[in-house]
Parts: C-alpha cells; structure tokens; sequence
C-alpha cells in the first residue's frame, strides 16, 4: 500500500510539473480567415510547453465585442481578445483594458513601437501616441482593375483620380464593357478610405480624436459629390451594385470577370487569386482620389490585440509569451501574410518579407501597393484613424441611407444627410453614457 501511495504521489507531482498555464483568447474572425488564427494559436502551443492558448472564435467582429463587454461585466471574460478597428474608442473608455503600452513594460516585450507603420499605429494609439493594443491583421482599402479591360480603351495604367476613373467608366462602356465598376454601400471603402486619401474630415475634432463632443462633417464634404458621381454611373449603366443580396459580393463579381474593377481590402488579393476565372489579367493599384498630387495616406482595417484587465500574474506571463509569438516579424506578421492577403505592420515585418522574395511571386505581387498607400503620406489629423463613440453603428447608418439612395428612394444629398443626423445623435448619447470621461 505504501509502495502504491508513493507511486501515486510521484504520478501527481509529475502532472502537476507538466501542466501549462493557461490563458484564453478571443477572437473575431471567422471562415478561413478564422482558420488562420485558430492555427495560429495551435503553432504557438505547439512551440513550447510552459503556456497554453485557449483560443475561441466568437463569429464575427461584432459579436467579439459585444460578447468581451459582457464577459467583463461578469468577470468570465478572456485575458486577451481581438477587436476591429470601430471598437477601438469603446475599448480605450471601457475601463477593462491594460494599456498594450504598460503590458508591454510590466511583462518585458521588447517592442520598438516605432516600427509599426505611422498609418496603422496611430489608429490605435492614444492621442498622445501610446500605443493601448497590440496591431494584428491590418489591411487597407485598394482598387482590383482588369489590366485587359483597360487595354480596349488604350490604357496601360490604373486611373489616378476619381474624374479619370469616370471617363475611363464611359470609355470602357464604349469599348463593350458591360459592366466598368462593381460597388457596395461599404462605410470604409467608399466614406472613411475616401476622406483620408483626400484629407477631408469625416467629423470634426479631429474625426474625433479630440473629444466626445465631436460632430459629423461628412454631409459637407466631397463625399456628396463623390456618391452622386457613384450613383450617375450606375444610372448610365457604367457601374452596377454587387451585394450578397444581388447574388454575388464585390469580389466574385470581380474575380469572375462580370465586372472591370471594384474597391476593396487588400485582404482579399489571396481570394481574388484563388477563385478567378482562367486567364483573368488583373493588378491591384491605389484607390483614385481627387487631386493626384494631394494624396495623403490611407487609413487601416482589420484588428488588434486587446489585454484586459483583472487576470492573474500567471495568466499575464502566458499572454505575454503568446502575444510576443504571433507579433514578431517571422512567427507572427510573416505567418498572416503568407495565409491571408493581410500585411505586415511593422518595417520589420515587410523587410523580411521582401528579403524572402514574398513579393515577387505572381500570387502576391502587388500586395505591396497596399503599403505604399499607408505610406503615402505623413500621418495627417484627418489621416491617423476615426475615433468616434459606437462607430459601428454610424457606420450602419451610412449603409442604410446610401442604400435608399442608389434605390431611388432619396436623393443623395437627402441621404447623406439623414446619415448625418441619425449619427450626431448616437454621438451624443454616446457622449452623455460617458459624460466626465476623457479619450486618453
């Protein structure tokens, strides 16, 4: 019996010796994208034996957020979780976070977060530039054009501004092409990407950066006039709708050759890649813009990774390890580019890739461009990001009224300006939820 207790004990001492810490980790995205972090956390496990990342898919960006608020309230919730670049203000008020910036301090990551490109740091960076999460997949927004559509109108080159890209539209039509131009009601393409490639302000503040007392600008802006020149071209037959609901998304439309060009993330150059039709001649280039010699740079999609507060020191040190393995250039940034159509973040991340030749294989090439328009510019107070209170649901409300526009319901600026409306209203009440709070 004795001989059978000591065994028994060395047994449990053992396990107990070889039992990971264990942390949880949330995350957002779903599909093959969803595929991609799910490994991401079963190569970091697999990488050593002292922590272990449990990682769960919550369906969606939307639901990350909604279900990583009420996980906190009751204290369930994960120690870290990936969140899109609209909750980026609803985390930095919520009271749940530590700061990426002190994390990284307390728990010694080495991070020089210099390195991570100006377009995409400063988006989730406070307004005094401390960085509060940790940069993840970052994508922009570009244009897909049919190089072969474009040679029936004798042009070798993407349109470099919106007033070239409409006569070329007009050209193409001209030229048998059915349909130019595949577009959506998408807030970030056709809203956000063009006031910051433009340098036009969303709101005001700052778009926001400034305070809660931030109000809508957009329906006096270029953005008007830029959706009625959307709407004239679908009227004339240049360009055509393509949703879910009409059968077929911007990128099928684009990939099987039904449409010359869309705007879209460069997320999607690998789908793009992997459903064309044979023989499809296509590039990617920067989105047009009105004055080709006033570009400034584009601003971020995608997501960070949030820490949140109230975890033990064991829990932290696992998160910390886990956070170090996929944000370095080779085990983190590299792995995302080479298995989705993100980009890297950091100068370091996209050096090394250039130096392993990413870039020169047809697969990827033009991958790059989406760099290049981050960087067009130095970072602008209308260039850094959008930091408005419940952004997702202002956003819902642009695609609402730009829907009842192109159907004929409103007319553009009536549109807009409902969006307008509806929007300064979720800012206000957004602004009393948090009355005597500051944006850090």
């Amino acid at each position: 019996m004795a001989l059978l207790a000591m065994a028994a004990t060395a047994f449990a001492t053992g396990a107990s010796a070889a039992e990971r810490t264990k942390f949880e980790f949330w995350y957002g995205l779903t599909g093959d994208l969803g595929e991609v972090v799910a490994n991401h956390c079963k190569l970091f496990n697999e990488s050593q034996d002292k922590y272990e990342a449990i990682c769960t898919g919550q369906g969606g960006y939307d639901k990350a957020e909604q279900n990583t608020i009420a996980a906190f309230r009751a204290k369930q919730h994960p120690t870290v979780v990936q969140i899109y670049d609209a909750g980026t203000v609803n985390f930095m008020l919520s009271g749940a976070i530590y700061p990426a910036n002190k994390f990284a301090k307390d728990y010694n990551l080495d991070i020089d977060w210099s390195k991570y490109f100006p377009g995409i740091a400063n988006y989730y960076a406070t307004s005094k530039g401390e960085m509060w999460s940790f940069p993840y997949n970052s994508s922009t927004a570009v244009l897909y054009w049919n190089k072969d559509a474009w040679a029936k109108i004798g042009k070798d080159k993407a349109p470099a501004t919106w007033a070239e890209f409409g006569e070329d539209l007009k050209a193409l039509k001209a030229a048998g092409v059915d349909c130019g131009f595949a577009f959506d009601f998408d807030s970030w393409m056709n809203l956000e990407q063009f006031s910051a490639i433009n340098g036009i302000p969303l709101a005001t503040l700052e778009n926001g950066y400034g305070g809660l007392g931030a109000e809508i600008a957009f329906n006096k802006t270029a953005f008007v006039d830029h959706m009625k020149d959307f709407k004239a071209w679908m009227d004339a037959g240049y360009a055509r709708i393509q949703t879910n609901q009409t059968g077929k998304n911007l990128i099928q439309s684009f990939a099987d050759g039904t449409c010359a060009s869309t705007t879209s993330s460069i997320a999607n150059h690998g789908t793009v890649h992997n459903t064309q039709v044979a023989g499809l001649n296509w590039d990617v280039a920067k989105l047009p813009v009105i004055d080709a010699s006033k570009r400034t740079n584009s601003i971020v999609g995608g997501a960070s990774l949030w820490v949140m507060e109230g975890k033990s020191k064991e829990e932290y040190e696992a998160a910390a390890a886990f956070l170090k393995y996929v944000t370095a250039p080779d085990t983190g940034e590299k792995y995302i580019a080479e298995n989705t159509g993100y980009i890297p973040v950091t100068t370091a991340g996209f050096e090394l890739l250039k130096s392993e030749g990413f870039y020169n294989d047809p697969k990827r090439s033009g991958r790059e461009t989406a760099i290049e328009s981050l960087t067009a510019s130095d970072v602008t107070p209308l260039s850094r990001g959008i930091r408005l209170g419940n952004f997702t649901s202002i956003r819902a409300e642009v695609r609402s009224e730009l829907e009842a526009a192109f159907a004929g319901q409103k007319t553009v600026e009536q549109a807009i300006d409902a969006a307008a409306d509806r929007s300064n209203q979720i800012l206000r009440r957004y602004e009393q939820t948090f009355k005597g709070k500051t944006l850090p």
